[in-house]
C-alpha cells in the first residue's frame, strides 16, 4: 500500500506544482515536457526489451513496462523546472541536469529497490545515469530546435499578406517620381 501512495504522489506531485510557475512559462515548456514523456516512454520500452530493471510496483496495468509515475510525473515536470530556471544558459542546463539526474541514480533509484518499487537488472547505475544524462541532452537540442516558434520573426521574414492600400500605392508612385 505504502508503493501505491509513493508512485501517485510521484505522479500527482509534481504537476501541482506548476500552479507556481508562470502562465506563458508553462506555455513556453510544455512542448519540452511532453517531448521528454515520450522520449522516456520510448527508454522505457527499451529497458523493458533489453530487461535493464524490472518495475515490481505500479499503478496502471501496463505500469509493469514504464513506470508512469516517473516517466509522466516526476521526470516530466522535473525537466519542465529546469528549464524554467537554466534554459538559457547550456553549461547550467548540463550541470544542473548532472546533478540531478545522479541524485536520482545513486539516491532516489536506491530507494525506489529498498521500497521493492523497482530494481536494476542488466545495466548498472552508471549506465543508467549515462541513458538519461544523454536523454537530457536529446530534450536540449529539441527545446532550442522548438524555440523559434516563440522568438518573433524579424521585420524581413514578414510578408505582405494583404495587397497595399491605394495610399500606399500612391506614396510610392510619388516617391519613383521624385527620383526620375
Amino acid at each position: 500500500m505504502i508503493n501505491q501512495i509513493i508512485l501517485y504522489v510521484l505522479l500527482f506531485g509534481p504537476w501541482i506544482s506548476l500552479f507556481w510557475a508562470k502562465k506563458g512559462s508553462v506555455r513556453r515548456y510544455m512542448p519540452v515536457t511532453i517531448f521528454t514523456s515520450f522520449l522516456m516512454t520510448i527508454v522505457f520500452q527499451i529497458a523493458y526489451t533489453y530487461d535493464w530493471w524490472t518495475i515490481h510496483s505500479y499503478i496502471v496495468p501496463w505500469g509493469y513496462m514504464i513506470d508512469v509515475s516517473f516517466a509522466y510525473g516526476l521526470f516530466a515536470v522535473g525537466t519542465f523546472w529546469v528549464f524554467y530556471f537554466t534554459s538559457q544558459r547550456f553549461w547550467l542546463y548540463s550541470l544542473t541536469n548532472l546533478a540531478l539526474d545522479s541524485f536520482f541514480c545513486f539516491v532516489g533509484f536506491p530507494g525506489l529497490q529498498y521500497f521493492g518499487i523497482a530494481s536494476l537488472n542488466n545495466i548498472t547505475t552508471w549506465q543508467y545515469l549515462i541513458v538519461i544524462y544523454a536523454v537530457s541532452m536529446i530534450i536540449y537540442v529539441y527545446h532550442r530546435w522548438q524555440s523559434k516558434i516563440f522568438t518573433p520573426p524579424s521585420s524581413r521574414e514578414i510578408k505582405r499578406t494583404t495587397a497595399p492600400s491605394p495610399f500606399e500605392i500612391e506614396v510610392q508612385l510619388g516617391k519613383r517620381e521624385k527620383i526620375k
